[in-house]
């Protein structure tokens, strides 16, 4: 394939050759037709040169959070018995024009390693690759490429702040999320249930039967154990966000479901675009909630009114809901659900607390009042006013 010199070079010789026919000027045959003899030898050099290399790519790691470091790093080995030409490798990036890495030629069985950044900046899928070998010619007028690596995605999720959780509520389920209670056994191998591993357990209390059967390490706990519900409804309207105010509302959201999946509770999550995961628990259910939310967009059809319908049915423990740009009356609609839920609060982003429910507390987000103070401050105050649930989550 010729390249944007190779094209100069090719239209040149031809116009020469022109040239040279109509002025009868015999010097610029000789130059229109060594520019096309070099074509030709051009070609001929990127046609014969053979490549016998083992290409290997990785990507560490291939989730981060918004703002974290990703690289991708590459590793050429030289298994033919001479030396490679200079090789440029190139590999495609979402959202910019990709990342070109240049070789030295290499001697036999010898590696070489580059690696470049990956944007994080911005939540969402980053696809890399497919990633090619380029081999030219010494001039740069004719090219060859071969595909090396595969396509990959790199998931880049929400930015996750150090926030409190939810404070339990009189709507929590104290046998929620375990798997197959038993009495408190009068023995020291029986146990009450099991639950699904956390960093710290005691790997001696791994139920390794159950484990094998589900895929997923459990352990095994010795008393009944108090499980908090907390749903986290997050306001995707289109009209409701710009742009700014859609990331911190989904930083927002994913933050509290971190935290609340940290203190081993059910944690739902719901979308104003339909979107329900029901409740769940554990390492898994946690992931697969941040990865949605990667990807969540801003949607022209998204109905607050309909979502709080939905989660109300099954209302239980504490409801989130992160919002924007939201109507006073839609807030008020807020104050019904106190009714089905143990505690309700508001989150809303890039606007004030005017309109403020009467039985739901707004937290007001923004430039001036960023969300991980706020949220902390009102959870305090929240945990404060039920004390009797507070020394029961302890």
């Amino acid at each position: 394939m010729l390249t944007r010199q190779g094209w100069l070079a090719l239209w040149g010789g031809i116009g020469l050759l022109v040239l040279a026919r109509l002025l009868g000027i015999g010097e610029l045959y000789v130059l229109g037709a060594v520019l096309l003899l070099l074509l030709v030898v051009a070609a001929l050099y990127v046609r014969l040169t053979r490549l016998d290399i083992h290409v290997d790519r990785a990507v560490h790691p291939a989730r981060v959070h918004v703002g974290q470091l990703s690289r991708v790093e590459v590793r050429v080995r030289n298994l033919r018995a001479t030396a490679t030409p200079v090789l440029r490798l190139r590999d495609a990036v979402t959202g910019t024009t990709g990342a070109e890495l240049l070789v030295p030629p290499l001697d036999q069985g010898t590696v070489s390693v580059a690696s470049y950044r990956l944007p994080t900046d911005r939540r969402g899928i980053i696809r890399v690759g497919p990633l090619k070998v380029v081999v030219g010619d010494p001039f740069g007028l004719v090219q060859s490429s071969v595909q090396a690596a595969p396509r990959v995605e790199v998931t880049v999720l929400p930015r996750i702040d150090d926030v409190r959780p939810v404070p339990l509520t009189t709507g929590h389920d104290p046998l929620a999320g375990v798997l197959q209670p038993h009495a408190l056994g009068r023995v020291g191998d029986d146990f009450y249930a099991l639950r699904a591993y956390v960093v710290g357990d005691d790997l001696r209390r791994i139920h390794w039967p159950s484990t094998a059967r589900h895929d997923e390490l459990l352990v095994r706990q010795q008393e009944q154990p108090w499980q908090g519900r907390t749903t986290v409804l997050l306001d995707v309207r289109r009209a409701a966000h710009d742009g700014r105010s859609l990331e911190d509302a989904v930083s927002a959201a994913a933050s509290i479901v971190a935290a609340n999946s940290a203190r081993r509770d059910l944690v739902r999550l719901a979308t104003t675009d339909g979107a329900d995961s029901g409740f769940g628990s554990g390492t898994m259910h946690l992931h697969a909630l941040l990865e949605h939310l990667a990807v969540v967009e801003a949607s022209g059809s998204a109905s607050l009114r309909s979502m709080i319908d939905v989660v109300q049915r099954d209302g239980q423990g504490a409801l989130v809901l992160v919002v924007g740009q939201t109507a006073d009356d839609e807030l008020r609609a807020t104050t019904r659900l106190r009714q089905r839920f143990g505690m309700v609060s508001v989150v809303r982003v890039g606007a004030g607390a005017a309109g403020r429910p009467p039985a739901a507390s707004v937290i007001a987000v923004g430039d001036d009042a960023p969300f991980a103070p706020a949220w902390n401050q009102a959870m305090a105050v929240a945990a404060r006013s039920a004390p009797g649930m507070a020394r029961t989550a302890r």
